[in-house]
């Protein structure tokens, strides 16, 4: 479990983001100005943080040197600024990585481990299994009682979202914000095609599901075929 802060003024926002990243069993503070931030991050010492640069009380390119002088800590920002000069002066300023606004939750997660394995502190398994299944995030590889999944990218980052899930159902409209980027007016259909595809790489058919359990007006979970989850 990795200790994440979030710092966003916006309110919808920072609900988001602590929902998703809860979801996939970090655990996350969050606040709504840089201050409380800045004095978060040397009490508690997290081992990330996400910074939005548009906070209300100090200028988040000054923050981010403050929270240098003080801390290592990988620092992510978060922003709807995406031209080249502020991103610029970010990295400069010390930030790690930067994602643009807006951005799905596993784009985010993504980013953090990606800080963490550079600063040698990865905390999370790359490697997730799920009965015979086996998801190794790191080299993008997935094999099903030892045999090689031959998979597509998307198909890949379908079946990473659902084993870091496993067990919940994870709606159409989340695979299409996060897999695709598309939280509004992407189509279902593009998902469906996809658990298709899943599905018969992995030896089962809607109609007789192993792995992947639809629910039907909700979404699909992923689950071990063996161990009663279905």
């Amino acid at each position: 479990m990795t200790s994440i802060l979030v710092v966003e003024d916006d309110d919808a926002i920072r609900t988001a983001v602590v929902r998703g990243l809860r979801e996939r069993g970090h655990a996350v503070a969050a606040v709504g100005g840089g201050l409380a931030g800045l004095e978060h991050i040397l009490h508690e010492r997290p081992q990330a943080v996400l910074l939005d640069l548009g906070l209300p009380d100090i200028d988040g390119l000054t923050l981010i040197a403050m929270i240098r002088a003080a801390s290592d800590v990988p620092l992510i920002v978060i922003t709807a600024q995406d031209d080249d000069p502020t991103m610029i002066k970010a990295l400069d300023s010390g930030a790690d990585d930067y994602v643009v606004k807006p951005f799905g939750t596993e784009q985010v997660a993504a980013r953090i481990r990606a800080v963490l394995r550079r600063g040698g502190r990865d905390l999370t398994p790359s490697i997730t299994k799920v009965g015979g299944l086996v998801i190794d995030e790191s080299t993008r590889t997935a094999t099903l009682h030892g045999r090689a999944l031959e998979l597509s990218r998307k198909e890949f980052d379908v079946l990473a979202l659902l084993a870091s899930r496993r067990g919940q159902v994870v709606t159409k409209r989340e695979l299409l914000s996060e897999v695709w980027q598309q939280a509004y007016g992407g189509s279902d259909r593009t998902v469906d095609v996809h658990l298709s595809w899943l599905r018969r790489k992995l030896g089962e058919s809607a109609a007789e599901p192993r792995y992947l359990i639809s629910v039907r007006g909700v979404g699909v979970r992923l689950v071990d075929p063996d161990a009663g989850d279905a």
